[in-house]
């Protein structure tokens, strides 16, 4: 069943089902550098480029963006020559194939975005604000890297 169809029987129950769209950026090692997250209603293309203006700041030594096909467009690209000397590199599956098929640096923010699943809060969209959906992203991501740093160093036997 698709979102919209979701959100009409909750609209007849009298319940508004809240519905967004979380923008998240990675970087090698799938660690969160930026997160944004909007209405559902807006399209990734339109939605991305206010997240890479806010990680760019905070990181100007990125240069390199790998996107998923929902992200090409003219929009995007003109967004981020205006932000700096980026290149982008659309990820996209091949016609050709069929059934599951890994893509090349994707399956690092996918791998993300199953980490953050694995949180109670981000595992269903309960949030009311957008906020606070974009503040339990961060958490999560503190909370996992706390659980790395907390865990036992392991030693290779030789």
């Amino acid at each position: 069943m698709s979102r919209e169809a979701h959100v009409r029987i909750w609209e007849r129950v009298g319940v508004r089902f809240p519905c967004a769209t979380r923008h998240i950026i990675t970087d090698t090692s799938g660690h969160l550098v930026g997160a944004k997250v909007h209405a559902a209603d807006i399209q990734d293309r339109d939605g991305a480029p206010e997240l890479l203006a806010s990680v760019r700041y905070l990181f100007p030594w990125l240069r390199h963006v790998f996107a998923d096909g929902a992200y090409a467009g003219e929009k995007l690209e003109t967004a981020l020559a205006g932000h700096g000397q980026w290149t982008l590199a659309i990820v996209k599956r091949s016609d050709q194939t069929k059934g599951f098929q890994v893509l090349p640096r994707r399956w690092v923010v996918e791998r993300t975005f199953a980490w953050f699943g694995r949180n109670r809060r981000l595992a269903k969209d309960f949030e009311r604000t957008i906020a606070s959906s974009e503040a339990w992203l961060y958490l999560a991501s503190v909370q996992l890297l706390a659980r790395r740093l907390a865990r036992p160093p392991t030693t290779i036997a030789g």
